[in-house]
């Protein structure tokens, strides 16, 4: 088969970064797009995309959602590509030991690996939060325990049930974006409970013309929107642990993008639509504020509020299960890489690294915890960290796959044979590391931003400082798989 030749490359290499195979493979097509979506698809889409469309207009934020959507299909090609000749728990980070250094690999990890710990963090508090709204004399951290239990007990699971139980989370909130498209579609041509007449696209025209913030607003709400879709990537870490990844990976990849594209384009258009421009700028973060809310109360559902608290709630711990699995999966890989202690790596029987999910949650714990006694040092650094972590990652998967391309090439193994491969290359990778390199810049512009990426930069030099100290500047190098 034309697998093979590309396989004997890939693994021709010195890594030190073996299979992982005590894992149990579990995982199904199905699995792995609703563990995506399930990181993708958060409170995010339900509170703050509205502020989104005030940012850059109606009309921008359908642009900035575009091309946002481009980059990440783009992006998207290039990870299958890579996952199908390396299918193995770790993903990108393996990806990028093996084919850029082991330093790039040891610092992708720790990136991806904190951006979770401060989401876990930040998704523990928000619902403890919303469960106030109907338990007030209970406090947050009761709740914070509670879900951080259930966490734990799913990550714990045999990967079929922690994949069946991630689906099932990811399930209610693509409904309830389903649902919240098609109710918004048949309001915007007159069809809902209120009797409204059909406003069509009336509202993207706002008092200050279709892009009201200009072409800056929208590269604002571009960066915004490379947030929204990060998370996309867990689909890598997943290969590992899937039956058949040549099969399965690319139609998960397919699969995802198509869903991706429908949920939030559709979402954003008809949010755009229906929600006054004025009244999503005078919105704050609150779940009566929340676009959904406005318009499934519009159409007739009743206690729309309680309806989509309970949705985000769900979101929430959907994608703390989707992170809490791609953080213990990351230490596992680097104690195989030998950056970590070799407990790390170990399976119980069930094929679960319980060490390293137990750390992963401790970690997510200290990032809330920090939140409250240290937000103005620690938790700044674990937030700047975390948003630099995706562009960071979206560039290293793009410069891996071009590096790969040129080895296989140069070992005579055409890319066209291989199970799965790019059919935009080189388009796709310089796509995603020209829109990374934009971003990165245009945040240096933007006050909100431009402490987060000097941090990000920052903790990057330190991990790779950290490496080279750790392993030796000559034994980096020996490692290091040539071009």
């Amino acid at each position: 088969m034309a697998h093979a030749p590309a396989r004997a490359s890939t693994s021709a290499s010195t890594s030190t970064v073996p299979e992982a195979a005590d894992l149990h493979r579990g995982l199904k097509t199905r699995h792995l797009v609703m563990i995506a979506l399930g990181g993708v698809i958060g409170s995010g889409l339900f509170i703050s995309s509205g502020y989104t469309i005030y940012q850059a207009g109606p009309l921008g934020a359908v642009i900035a959602y575009v091309i946002g959507a481009l980059v990440a299909w783009q992006l998207m090609t290039c990870l299958g590509e890579l996952a199908v000749q390396m299918p193995e728990s770790g993903g990108f980070h393996v990806y990028a030991h093996r084919i850029l250094g082991p330093g790039t690999g040891f610092t992708t990890a720790w990136l991806y690996w904190l951006c979770w710990v401060a989401a876990i963090g930040s998704e523990l508090t928000a619902s403890g939060l919303l469960m106030q709204r109907w338990f007030p004399g209970v406090p947050v951290w009761v709740w914070c325990a509670v879900f951080a239990a259930l966490l734990l007990a799913v990550n714990l699971a045999p990967v079929r049930l922690y994949g069946d139980t991630e689906s099932l989370l990811a399930g209610v909130k693509v409904t309830a974006v389903v649902v919240f498209i098609v109710v918004g579609a048949l309001a915007i041509v007159g069809i809902s409970a209120s009797g409204a007449p059909a406003p069509l696209l009336s509202n993207f025209v706002t008092p200050d013309g279709l892009l009201p913030a200009g072409i800056g607003g929208v590269l604002v709400a571009v960066l915004a929107v490379f947030y929204a879709f990060s998370g996309t990537e867990l689909i890598a870490i997943a290969a590992g642990e899937t039956d058949d990844p040549a099969r399965v990976v690319p139609k998960a990849v397919r699969t995802t993008m198509v869903r991706l594209v429908v949920f939030f384009i559709g979402a954003i258009v008809v949010m755009a639509a229906l929600v006054p421009y004025a009244q999503l700028g005078s919105a704050d973060e609150s779940v009566e504020s929340s676009p959904f809310v406005t318009v499934f109360a519009a159409s007739g559902i009743p206690y729309a509020a309680d309806v989509i608290a309970v949705v985000i709630i769900t979101a929430l711990m959907s994608a703390g299960v989707s992170g809490l699995y791609a953080c213990s999966r990351l230490l596992r890989s680097l104690a195989l890489a030998g950056d970590l202690p070799k407990a790390f790596a170990r399976t119980d029987r069930r094929g679960i690294p319980a060490l390293a999910v137990v750390v992963s949650l401790a970690g997510g714990l200290v990032s809330l915890v920090s939140s409250y006694v240290a937000a103005g040092t620690v938790y700044v650094v674990l937030v700047s960290v975390a948003g630099f972590a995706v562009v960071a990652v979206w560039a290293v998967i793009a410069l891996a796959q071009l590096v790969q391309r040129r080895r296989l090439r140069a070992a005579g193994v055409d890319p066209a044979s291989l199970p799965y491969h790019s059919r935009w290359y080189p388009f796709a990778p310089l796509f995603v590391l020209v829109a990374c390199a934009v971003s990165v810049v245009a945040s240096l512009f933007d006050g909100a931003q431009r402490t987060a990426t000097i941090i990000g930069v920052v903790f990057t030099a330190a991990c790779y400082l950290v490496h080279r100290l750790r392993r030796g500047a000559s034994s980096s190098s020996a490692e290091k798989v040539p071009a």
